[in-house]
Parts: C-alpha cells; structure tokens; sequence
C-alpha cells in the first residue's frame, strides 16, 4: 500500500503541503507516469462522480462541442478514477465522461489510483476553484470549505491557491455579511469593494442602511469608507490577532502529511491523524512502522 502511494508521485505531496498546487499538472502527471498497459477501458455506466465534487451543472453547448470532438477523435487524454465498492468514482475528467456517453461510446480510458476520502475532498474543491468561473461569493464559500477541511491557515490557503493573504483575507471577510447584501454582490449591484468596507461593520441595519445607500445614490467605494472612517458607520471593535502557528511545529506537520498521505494536524500538544477506513488505519501504521494485528 505504502509503494502505491509513493506512486501517485510530487503532485500529491503538494496537495497538502503549503506550495501552490495545480490540478491540470498533477493530473498530466499521473498520466505521464502511467505505463500504457496500466490504463484501462472502464465502463461509462460504471463511473460516479466525485462525491465531493460541489459542481453539480456543466455547460451544456461546450459538452457538446467536446462530444462531437470525441466522435470524431476519440478521447486523448485518460480520466482519473478511484475504485469503489459499485464500479468508480472520477477523481478528474468528469466532463469528458459526460461528453463520451453523448458520443455514444460505452466505455473510456482511465488511470485507476487509490486516494483517500480526504484527498478526494481536497481534489474537489482545488478543482472548483481553479477550473470554475466563480462570482466572489462562491470563491469565499470554497476558501472556507477549504480551510475547514483541509485544516489550512489563510497564509496556507493562499499558498496553495496562489493568492495573496490579504486577497483571502478580503475574500472571507464578505461572508460576515448578511445574506442579502452578500445577493446583492452576486448581481453586481454593489462592488467587492464595497462589500470589503460593508464587511467591517457589525450592526446588520447599519450594513442594510448602506448598502441601499450604496445602489440608491450610486456611492463610490472611497465615499463608503469616508463615511465609515468619518465615525457615522462605527466599525467593528478590533479582534485580537491570534498568535501565528509556531513555525517548527508547522514544518514538522508539513513533514507528518507528506509521509502519511493524510491531513496531520498537530494543535497545541496533540498530533491528530485522521483516517476513513480500517484499511487507511493498516496503512498508516505501516508507515509508522507499528505492527498490531487488527484482525
């Protein structure tokens, strides 16, 4: 099991280090290092999508267009797939999966690997951040799901995505908003900047009251932070910066993920290692060099 890991190869390392990861590289890295022999002719019917992939729509005149490429080509590039107790799951090449069922093939070539349900995970919502066209919401939603589940700090999380903090930080922060002013950054009717100085009030009616100030009296951004500034708008009390994660305890963290393969967290004096099965449990103790019999 420890050999198939190593197998997935640099790409995976970086998915939970705090270097930035790209989805296209690591997936062409896959399949570069897949020997022709190993890629395989699945079944269509048998493939499932990412259960944590949130995208659930796909655009429908560019699937057919790549149906119709398919008909006429083929498939070039292989899907990623993960076994699964009924068939597969789709790590990466959903849309050319739906595109080859309009072409009216029945089956597709794919690279079979072993991931972890946290890697899955992970996967997705790198994935949904990098090949969606997001509106500034959405972007924040998969920030949040990201750092929840991936256990990232922002600094990490901007790493990883390749942003700057503050871009993040900004970015967050507009999720403080109430719904409605967040609808109404959705249909463009007020800026991220503005949004951004909404964000650093505390009274909802206060936020309410500008905003419709802000689409009623076509408000600019600076006059927004004017008014703020000029005390009319009181902003929020200063949280207290929480003291940075000790840097050695981060490296060897870092270190503890890319052995393992698995989302380490060391919080305070406690290392949590999480796993989704007994046989991810089987895995991890052979790493750590610990022999119990789990029978």
């Amino acid at each position: 099991m420890q050999e198939k890991r190593k197998a997935l190869g640099r790409g995976l390392e970086q998915l939970f280090s705090n270097e930035s990861f790209n989805l296209d590289d690591f997936e062409k890295e896959i399949v570069e290092e897949t020997p022709k022999e190993d890629i395989s002719e699945v079944r269509l019917d048998e493939l499932r999508a990412n259960p944590y992939q949130p995208r659930k729509h796909f655009d429908d005149e560019k699937l057919n267009e790549l149906a119709s490429s398919i008909k006429e080509f083929g498939v070039f590039e292989p899907i990623i797939v993960k076994r699964s107790i009924k068939g597969y799951e789709i790590v990466a090449g959903e849309r050319r999966s739906l595109a080859a069922k309009r072409a009216g093939l029945t089956t597709i070539p794919a690279v079979i690997k072993d991931f972890t349900d946290d890697e899955m995970m992970s996967i997705a919502l790198l994935e949904n951040i990098q090949r969606e066209d997001l509106n500034v919401i959405e972007e924040a939603n998969a920030y949040k799901a990201m750092i929840d589940k991936m256990h990232l700090t922002q600094e990490e999380l901007a790493s990883k995505v390749g942003k700057s903090r503050s871009h993040v930080t900004n970015i967050l922060g507009i999720l403080k908003l109430p719904v409605e002013v967040q609808s109404m950054v959705i249909n463009g009717k007020i800026s991220m900047g503005h949004a951004r100085s909404l964000s650093k009030l505390s009274d909802e009616e206060q936020i309410y009251n500008l905003a419709d100030q802000i689409v009623n009296n076509n408000l600019s951004v600076r006059e927004v932070e004017d008014r703020i500034t000029n005390g009319e708008y009181p902003k929020k009390a200063p949280i207290k910066k929480v003291e940075e994660k000790d840097e050695r305890k981060l490296e060897i963290q870092n270190i503890m993920r890319e052995k393992i393969g698995t989302l380490v967290k060391i919080n305070k004096n406690n290392v949590v290692i999480p796993f989704d099965s007994d046989k991810d449990l089987e895995r991890i103790l052979e790493i750590l060099n610990i022999d119990i019999d789990m029978d």
